[in-house]
C-alpha cells in the first residue's frame, strides 16, 4: 500500500501531466480552454470575458514577453544601484562624479510628472525612473567598477539599445513580431554573455 505522501506526488504528477496535455491542446488547435487557475492572473471575471478573443489570445502570449522583460529590467536596474553603492555609499545617486546631471534630472521630472497626477509613486528609488539610454550612460559613466562585470563597454551599450528598441512594443501594448521575439531573446542571452 503506497504513503499518503507517495499518493500525494502521483496527485501532483498526474495533475502536472494533464495540464501539459492542455496547454498542447490550446496551442495545436489555437484555442483557450481557460483550464489554468493561476491566483496571480487576478482577471477581471466582469469585464475581460468581453475583450475579443484575439486581443485575449494576444494578451496571454505577450504576458511571457513581459514577464521575462520585467525581471530583465528591475534585475539591471538592481545591479547598477548595488555596484554604485559600493563605489560611492548610499548617497551614490546625488554624486555627480557617478550620476551625470542630465540623467538625474530626467529621473526628478519623471517624478515630478506622477506626484502632479497623484497617483502612486513607481517607486521611492530615483534610478527606477530612469529609461535604458540612461541606463547605458550610468554604466559608461562609472565603467571603472562596471569594466570588472561586463566585458566590453560598446556591448553593453548595444545591448541596452536593442532592448530599449524592444521595450517599447511590450510596453505600450503591441505585439512583437516574430522576429522581435528572437531579438528579444537574443539580446537577453547577449546581455547574460557579457558578464561571463
Amino acid at each position: 500500500m503506497k504513503s499518503s505522501e507517495d499518493l500525494i506526488k502521483l496527485f501532483g504528477m498526474s495533475n502536472q501531466l494533464l495540464t501539459n496535455d492542455l496547454d498542447k491542446i490550446e496551442h495545436d488547435f489555437d484555442i483557450s480552454l481557460e483550464h489554468r487557475t493561476d491566483s496571480t492572473t487576478d482577471k477581471d471575471t466582469e469585464y475581460f470575458p468581453q475583450f475579443e478573443e484575439d486581443v485575449r489570445k494576444s494578451a496571454r502570449e505577450m504576458s511571457a514577453h513581459y514577464e521575462v522583460f520585467y525581471c530583465l529590467e528591475i534585475s539591471i536596474r538592481k545591479l547598477i544601484s548595488e555596484v554604485l553603492y559600493e563605489k560611492a555609499g548610499a548617497n551614490w545617486w546625488e554624486n555627480e562624479d557617478v550620476i551625470l546631471p542630465i540623467i538625474k534630472n530626467g529621473a526628478s521630472n519623471r517624478m515630478q510628472r506622477e506626484r502632479e497626477l497623484g497617483i502612486t509613486p513607481r517607486s521611492d528609488e530615483p534610478i527606477d525612473y530612469s529609461n535604458f539610454g540612461e541606463l547605458s550612460g550610468i554604466i559608461k559613466k562609472n565603467w571603472d567598477v562596471f569594466g570588472s562585470i561586463f566585458n566590453n563597454e560598446k556591448a553593453v551599450e548595444r545591448v541596452l539599445a536593442s532592448l530599449n528598441t524592444l521595450r517599447g512594443p511590450i510596453a505600450h501594448c503591441n505585439t512583437l513580431a516574430e522576429d522581435e521575439v528572437l531579438r528579444l531573446k537574443l539580446s537577453m542571452k547577449d546581455w547574460f554573455r557579457l558578464m561571463e
